[in-house]
């Protein structure tokens, strides 16, 4: 693990937008250089399962990714990022690093950078999946759910957010769209005692023949603890 900085910021791009579960006493919009958002994680835990994998977020090589940087007040650092780790770090998939992030300007201060903690994907982890054909990442996240909910809410809410702070990600509609996310959010509003239709969705297709991930159904998950 990685020691805390100074001052400590953290950098979201994906639930950590919407559902930092920590405090923070700033919230920043962010980018980070080198890195890019995709669906190239397989997930067992929070939006799958061993048997029905889904497939979420991580900070993948090459590009730039804009998303939130939060500021932690000193005496929450310690305790914020132990709470980050047993959130991020299950399985070793996502390692932990501090990178520099150039923050946004505000009505009273200008851009800067600052260096934060962030969690980029392990490529060398088996629950890595690399940049799929977006036939299959629709394919996945339409069909899964784990204890987070469905990967089908996690993608629409992240859609949600970056749309909100004007960030386009083109990909991640184009899975939405053909993964029938876009619709569910349409029917949304006529759903009775405020339900979820793509759980439905879900559902319906988790049924459906796919092929398991070979990554996955040959992983013991335990990568980050041999290394160790």
């Amino acid at each position: 693990m990685i020691a805390a900085p100074a001052d400590t910021w953290i950098f979201a791009y994906g639930s950590l937008m919407w559902s930092p579960g920590f405090r923070f006493v700033e919230a920043r919009r962010a980018r980070l250089n080198g890195y890019h958002r995709a669906f190239c994680v397989y997930s067992i835990h929070y939006r799958g399962t061993e048997r029905r994998p889904g497939l979420v977020l991580g900070l993948d090589r090459g590009g730039v990714c804009e998303g939130m940087a939060f500021r932690i007040a000193p005496e929450l650092a310690a305790e914020t990022l132990a709470y980050l780790r047993r959130r991020e770090l299950i399985y070793g998939v996502y390692r932990e690093v501090l990178a520099p992030v150039d923050l946004g300007p505000t009505a009273s201060e200008p851009a800067r950078g600052v260096r934060a903690v962030a969690y980029i994907a392990e490529r060398a982890h088996p629950a890595y999946a690399g940049c799929l054909p977006l036939q299959r990442e629709a394919a996945l996240i339409r069909r899964s759910a784990g204890r987070g909910g469905t990967n089908l809410d996690y993608l629409l809410n992240t859609l949600s957010h970056l749309e909100e702070l004007g960030i386009a990600e083109p990909r991640l509609r184009r899975i939405a769209a053909l993964s029938g996310a876009l619709i569910a959010r349409r029917l949304a509003g006529l759903e009775a005692g405020g339900r979820s239709p793509t759980v439905a969705l879900a559902r319906a297709w988790a049924g459906r023949p796919i092929a398991t991930p070979r990554t996955v159904r040959d992983n013991r998950f335990g990568y980050r603890a041999r290394r160790g």
